[in-house]
């Protein structure tokens, strides 16, 4: 039994490389669609590459209308992976899909509306913390409020700039965001509540 993932993504995609390549030869999951709400966006590009389809939609079309559903349907698919998008998810798609996000620090810190990308490897070194990391959640009605499955931690060094920690939390990225949808797949699959897990560096 194969999931079809549908990605969604706003960005370059860089996360959304690392996930189409973990599932191209594994049976329980395969990336089936890839959507963003930005045409410039550079995962359209590896979409392309990879051929697989991809939707470019707006503001109306997400939150007014049905095109995204229908697309959806279309493609049979069976969950929804966020990766580095920047919209609210629709109450009416993460009740029909089962939806994970990945947010660059150690939720429940520095969440929330507007935290995304530079701006929050910025709080954390403002805030003078020594760790920092990724947060793997379920997806809700609220930014970044969802169920935490998966942490990873790494640390943050003194004279360490935002690049710096950007740089190390990409790594943790990488490493364990397509593991832990490879994992949530197998507990959608089973029924399976599976326990939230938090890892080191």
């Amino acid at each position: 039994m194969t999931t079809r993932i549908a990605l969604f993504a706003s960005g370059s995609g860089t996360n959304a490389e690392e996930i189409i390549r973990y599932f191209r030869d594994r049976r329980s999951g395969e990336v089936a669609l890839v959507l963003s709400n930005v045409p410039t966006a550079y995962v359209l590009e590896r979409a392309r590459k990879h051929g697989i389809p991809f939707m470019v939609f707006g503001r109306e079309e997400f939150y007014h209308s049905d095109a995204v559903d229908r697309a959806l349907l279309q493609h049979n698919i069976g969950m929804i992976v966020l990766a580095g998008f920047l919209w609210l998810m629709p109450p009416r798609l993460i009740v029909r899909y089962p939806t994970l996000n990945i947010h660059p620090a150690l939720l429940p810190r520095f969440g929330g509306k507007g935290m995304y990308g530079m701006r929050v490897h910025e709080a954390v070194i403002a805030a003078g913390d020594k760790e920092t990391g990724i947060s793997i959640h379920r997806v809700n009605e609220r930014y970044d409020e969802g169920v935490i499955v998966y942490q990873a931690t790494c640390p943050v060094y003194p004279d360490d700039r935002p690049e710096d920690v950007a740089n190390r939390v990409h790594q943790l990225e990488y490493a364990h965001y397509p593991r832990i949808i490879a994992d949530e797949i197998l507990r959608i699959q089973t029924g399976s509540s599976g326990p939230p897990g938090v890892g080191g560096a």
